[in-house]
């Protein structure tokens, strides 16, 4: 690790040129501080990307949480409807842990924390105007379960989102044959380019509205592996750029790591990887 004399920030050896990192420490630019132009860079203050409850209270019937209506590897999903607030009347969506409640508070936390850098990210995706929409991010909150059957279960709970596709995966695989497919491509490569080098923002899936497109359940890979289950670290960073081909939304200045290698398949659903076992498994998208 590095810190760039321009920004300030500490990065890896991939955020610099050959030349400036041969420049050796207190000398070197990172590589987004030497091409990048201000757009690329931007204050994430002037926009709030985020789609947020708007309300404090749902109701769900029982059989709508006995019947998930969908699932990931680790969480079950089930409609509710907003009762009180400005979404009163809106449907939204129930999301909680399968594996039971010792591994919930890392789950809602590492869950949070992965919006919360994807907010931050897609912010600065919206201040270039690449597109005519702009994206946004479901903001989950926890909620627990006050009544019924179910009193005391803690759920994330979010906006529902009509129309639900996956537009890329965290392991490299995409489905461009959509216009979204590519933009959130571009999504992702801007997402390691304006971290210098330090994320991969991926996983992407959600609904296309006339005015905007709407994710939920975004992965971030990190170096150090800082996003849970899903952050494949530097290896998922590496092996997420081997199969990515830019398109018409890149921007040519934009950085890549050098040398990327495919160390994971390419597939749909959001791979797995638990720090304490070798293993690797596969969600859904959703």
């Amino acid at each position: 690790m590095r810190e760039c004399i321009t920004c300030g920030r500490n990065l890896p050896q991939s955020s610099y040129s050959a030349n400036q990192y041969s420049r050796g420490v207190g000398r070197s630019r990172c590589a987004a501080c030497v091409h990048g132009h201000p757009a690329d860079v931007p204050s994430a203050g002037d926009f709030d990307s985020g789609r947020y409850n708007d309300a404090h209270e749902a109701e769900f019937s029982d059989y709508d949480f006995e019947n998930p209506f969908a699932e990931g590897g680790f969480r079950w999903v089930a409609k509710a409807t907003y009762t009180a607030g400005a979404r009163r009347g809106e449907k939204c969506v129930l999301k909680w842990f399968k594996w039971g409640a010792v591994f919930e508070a890392d789950y809602f936390i590492l869950d949070i924390k992965a919006t919360d850098k994807a907010l931050e990210i897609v912010n600065r995706f919206n201040e270039l105007n690449i597109v005519n929409k702009v994206v946004k991010i479901n903001v989950p909150e926890v909620w627990t379960i006050s009544s019924g059957r179910y009193t005391d279960q803690r759920t994330l709970c979010e906006p529902f989102i009509q129309n639900y596709q996956k537009f890329n995966s965290n392991t490299g695989w995409t489905y461009e044959a959509r216009t979204w497919g590519e933009v959130m491509q571009a999504l992702s490569h801007f997402s390691y380019h304006v971290s210098g080098g330090q994320f991969v923002l991926c996983d992407l899936q959600g609904g296309v509205y006339r005015r905007e497109v709407v994710l939920s359940d975004p992965v971030i890979l990190s170096r150090n592996r800082d996003y849970g289950v899903t952050d494949l670290g530097p290896d998922g960073i590496s092996s997420f750029f081997s199969y990515h081909v830019c398109n018409d939304y890149c921007r040519s200045n934009w950085t890549k790591p050098g040398n990327a290698r495919p160390v994971f398949r390419p597939v749909a659903g959001t791979t797995m990887m638990r720090r304490d076992v070798s293993t690797r498994d596969s969600r859904s998208g959703n």
